[in-house]
């Protein structure tokens, strides 16, 4: 196998692996309302499906990290595409909620590995600049199956119900495991990194590295509390049907895709000192947005999706810009770093959902108040980022 064909088997690779990190949500949410009725869930429980599974995704993240800066990032991987196997096999025969939840659990913690991972194997393999232009490529690819994926999920649910989902994503990890087994070269870190809480203690202690993270959690937590209400929201509530529902939840990944791409392919033709200070307008035109839906409590679905679409747009520029620079704050924990950021990123996210699902009284309303306030948080600590001396270096360092 010649060079150029080995690189592209593990592009392909890894890009499976985003793609089974993005489906592995959005393919299950259609499921929601039937899940609902044959275990006979309250809604707080149903959301609980979500939560359990970002609560397994967060406490395998921390364990992965560091095995990944210590042992290479291959055999964390399979490891953990081994456990989310075991954990779709789970739900595909749970006969009751308890064995339901036990699967979810089972999904998160294997999913994590490969969520956190898979962009590592190119960032260990280049330089910033490209490694921007790759993560702006790979948001496009995963954003895109993200898109896709609830309207094939409500097209499986219904013709195969719930269970036709877990098939799907049982698949996919086979897949996805075989073609890592096969494909993705097993490297050895140059600084091997010691496995402790002390190893994050130094990433804790950088002031700017902090910042640079929170502006990054606080700018997709409104984007999960939105996608894991909205199962609620539009089909039970607004009478969106089945079959149109993921037609409502695909366009923003899919918005988020092709602007991901094209920016990707435009970015370096510009200052990414002036891009981000555009994103920060961008922002605000979506707190505004948000805002007046909520204040006026549509009940329109399809007026709801537009007002949230200013806030998908203004997260392509900081995510495509911003993480790769995270990342590479401190080069040899880089595992640990996307590990906190991304373990971080979805306890916000857990908490916030099930802060959601508990306030929800069957309008946008509630939800709305709570991703403002979100939006608001996140435009003000990107105003800090642009204003941080050592994030503008890293930045200038890209350029």
């Amino acid at each position: 196998m010649n060079k150029i064909t080995s690189k592209s088997i593990i592009l392909i690779t890894v890009i499976l692996m985003d793609l089974l990190a993005g489906m592995e949500f959005d393919l299950f949410v259609p499921s929601f309302p039937e899940l609902q009725n044959q275990f006979h869930l309250s809604p707080f429980l149903v959301e609980s499906l979500l939560s359990v599974n970002f609560l397994g995704y967060c406490i395998s993240l921390f364990i992965v990290g560091g095995l990944a800066d210590r042992y290479g990032r291959k055999p964390i991987i399979l490891l953990g595409l081994i456990t989310f196997v075991v954990g779709s096999i789970f739900c595909l025969w749970a006969s009751s909620y308890s064995f339901l939840l036990t699967g979810r659990f089972l999904q998160g913690i294997g999913i994590a590995s490969p969520a956190i991972l898979s962009f590592l194997i190119i960032a260990d393999s280049y330089p910033l600049k490209q490694q921007q232009f790759w993560m702006a490529m790979l948001n496009g690819t995963k954003n895109t199956a993200v898109a896709i994926a609830p309207v094939i999920g409500s097209y499986i649910t219904l013709y195969f119900h719930w269970h036709g989902n877990f098939i799907a994503l049982l698949l996919l990890g086979i897949l996805v495991l075989t073609m890592t087994i096969l494909f993705i070269p097993y490297k050895l870190p140059e600084h091997k990194e010691t496995i402790s809480v002390r190893g994050y203690i130094p990433l804790f202690q950088s002031n700017s590295l902090m910042l640079l993270m929170i502006n990054i959690i606080f700018m997709f937590v409104p984007y999960w509390i939105f996608v894991g209400m909205s199962p609620l929201l539009y089909m039970k509530d607004l009478h969106v049907s089945l079959a149109h529902f993921g037609y409502y939840q695909g366009v923003f990944a899919l918005v988020f895709a092709l602007g991901s791409v094209l920016f990707g392919l435009i970015m370096h033709a510009f200052s990414q000192e002036k891009i981000l200070r555009v994103a920060t307008i961008i922002y605000i035109v979506s707190l505004i947005s948000i805002s007046f839906i909520t204040l006026t409590n549509s009940f329109n679905p399809l007026l709801i999706t537009i007002a949230f679409l200013p806030f998908i747009i203004s997260q392509i520029i900081p995510s495509n810009i911003l993480v790769p620079i995270c990342m590479n704050f401190i080069p040899h924990a880089k595992g640990k770093i996307s590990a906190i950021l991304q373990g971080s990123q979805l306890i916000f996210s857990a908490l916030s959902v099930a802060l959601a699902g508990h306030f929800y009284q069957g309008s946008f309303q509630n939800i709305g108040i709570i991703i403002s306030i979100f939006i608001l948080m996140a435009t003000m600590t990107h105003f800090m980022v642009i204003k941080n001396s050592d994030i503008v270096k890293s930045v200038h360092h890209a350029s």
